[in-house]
């Protein structure tokens, strides 16, 4: 089978790549699979990584244009069990490393997974950056309220009272709310989904990736050895409620959304809000290419001559 070659502009220059043939055929669940999830049973992570495969095939993405990232944590396993190019990168730090990969490698979309430990404590700093320069990437932030990995500490997100290892006598800081701090950060797409609707969450993956700009899905997955039950109030088939997002909404209206974000547990689920904006990769790109005018038609060593030049 024969693959036409395609140019994909890197930074410094282009590389060229073989382009899927459009009768390749797309991948199954079975191809796309690695080890199997280590995950404890019933936990909404293995809800998450089905509906990523999902994903994947509805899309019809081929391996080499697979990309998935994640730091530290139960969820960041994700890379371990999907068969494609990622990295298990180091704790807090998935962020600024998937940004250097959407940066220089634009024919891809690339996916990061964490939890809301990773996400927005050793993370936090990375999380509001990435939102604010708008790269063009999605991150699913499978929030559980605990540090499940390291057996039941207290998270950014427990809320107050939650007795852990950390906390016995219960948590007396007030918890963070990833949705008004991404509207706050500056993300151009921001939705909220629960392990408990598969439906709702390959719809609010599928509606990320078609963003241009940064993407963040704040996504409800119960740690059931830690924290069980901790959202059953948002599942109807515990006796919960699970509000979508009013259809009068504006997306655009940041306002309106932050108000929609302020709403007491279990909230509103769906796209709060999602405006197009430069991405740092387009920018990027113009910067690039007005730079290779200037040195346009000259060899290697005379635009290395050029740079020595002006520093005398």
């Amino acid at each position: 089978m024969s693959s036409p070659l395609t140019d994909v502009p890197v930074r410094g220059g282009n590389i060229v790549i073989a382009a899927p043939d459009a009768d390749r055929k797309p991948l199954t669940k079975k191809e796309i699979a690695a080890d199997h999830p280590t995950w404890c049973p019933g936990c909404g992570d293995f809800s998450v990584l089905a509906l990523y495969f999902k994903l994947i095939e509805k899309r019809k993405l081929l391996h080499e244009k697979i990309t998935t990232i994640a730091g530290i944590g139960c969820s960041s396993r994700f890379p371990y069990f999907v068969q494609s190019h990622g990295a298990h990168y180091i704790h807090g730090r998935a962020l600024p490393f998937a940004s250097g990969i959407s940066l220089s490698r634009p024919d891809l979309h690339v996916f990061v997974f964490g939890g809301d430990g990773d996400a927005f404590s050793i993370g936090g700093n990375h999380f509001t950056h990435t939102a604010r320069k708008n790269i063009k990437l999605t991150y699913v932030v499978m929030d559980n309220w605990v540090y499940g990995l390291t057996k039941k500490q207290t998270s950014p997100t427990s809320p107050l009272g939650f007795k852990s290892k950390t906390d016995a006598w219960g948590a007396l800081d007030y918890p963070i709310n990833p949705m008004k701090q991404a509207l706050a950060a500056g993300a151009t797409f921001v939705a909220r989904t629960t392990h408990s609707n598969p439906n709702h969450v390959l719809q609010m993956m599928e509606a990320a990736m078609d963003h241009d700009g940064f993407s963040f899905i704040e996504c409800l997955s119960e740690c059931v050895e830690f924290y069980e039950g901790a959202f059953d109030a948002s599942n109807p088939r515990k006796g919960g409620v699970f509000k979508e997002v009013p259809k009068e909404h504006s997306v655009t209206d940041e306002m309106s959304a932050y108000k929609l974000a302020d709403e007491p547990f279990p909230g509103y689920f769906g796209v709060f809000y999602n405006v197009a904006k430069p991405t740092k990769n387009a920018k990027e790109a113009g910067i690039n290419k007005a730079a290779r005018e200037k040195v346009k038609g000259l060899k290697d060593w005379q635009i290395l001559q050029k740079s020595f030049d002006r520093l005398k």
